[in-house]
């Protein structure tokens, strides 16, 4: 089966890719469990050292990518390859920067963010990925790099809850999706600042400023058409996923008492 090359071409939803995502929670539970009894701040170090690593192979693959013909031309329209444009700005790969600081500071709405948003974000990155990141072989620069930073960044931010350095309850909703509001913004300044100096005239860090044919953005488009404020309606969505996710927590707890 791994010497036939068709099993190594990686798509959402087949037989490579849960492998993988099976592989990386595995290595989530295992982590967990080493580190069960061990003190909060090794906890903490151990995450923050896993969160350098990812960014470190995070630029390891940019570079990769600069060097790769094929998604230059792949994202021609996008104007190819720019380090102005790979900055860890967006909505997922953000947490390899945040969640070291939102642990050290112990702020809950950020913790809550990374916790939320981080994993959902790059869930949604392997589930829909860009342009030149699915349909090829996991063992191309490109793939390899995208898929576990991906990853990666989804089994830290769940690490902030499996390793007891944040549980969520009711009352952190409205701070995070003000949070998530806050740096939404941040981010759109940055959007507009690489234009406007011409750095990357396409800078789209978020999605803020297009849709680049998400269908889902697309219908938020439709809804309001202006950007980064159409983004906004994405917000319902997170604020319904972390009822769910608190509600588990809720009934989990109330198991373990009876």
């Amino acid at each position: 089966m791994f010497t036939n090359p068709d099993f190594w071409i990686l798509e959402p939803f087949n037989l490579l890719f849960f492998l993988l995502m099976a592989a990386f929670i595995l290595l989530l539970i295992i982590s967990s469990l080493a580190l069960k009894k061990s003190s909060e701040d090794t906890r903490r170090n151990v995450l923050c050292v896993a969160c350098i690593i990812t960014l470190i192979g995070y630029f390891i693959y940019k570079h990769a990518l600069s060097l790769d013909k094929d998604y230059n031309v792949i994202t021609a329209n996008m104007g190819g390859f720019t380090w102005w444009g790979e900055l860890p700005f967006q909505l997922c790969n953000i947490n390899m920067i945040l969640i070291p600081i939102a642990i050290w500071r112990k702020s809950r709405p950020l913790l809550s963010f990374c916790f939320f948003v981080g994993p959902l974000g790059a869930l949604m990155a392997l589930l829909m990925p860009g342009n030149g990141f699915s349909g090829y072989s996991l063992l191309l620069p490109r793939m390899l790099g995208y898929h576990f930073t991906h990853f990666m960044i989804m089994i830290e931010g769940l690490a902030i809850g499996t390793f007891r350095l944040y549980r969520p309850v009711y009352k952190d909703i409205p701070k995070t999706l003000l949070m998530g509001l806050v740096v939404l913004l941040g981010v759109t300044v940055i959007n507009l600042l690489l234009r406007w100096t011409n750095l990357h005239p396409k800078s789209n860090y978020f999605f803020a400023m297009e849709t680049e044919g998400n269908p889902l953005l697309e219908l938020f488009y439709k809804w309001i058409p202006v950007p980064c404020l159409y983004v906004i309606p994405a917000f319902a969505i997170i604020a319904i996923y972390m009822l769910i996710v608190i509600t588990g927590f809720v009934i989990a707890d109330k198991l373990k008492k009876k």
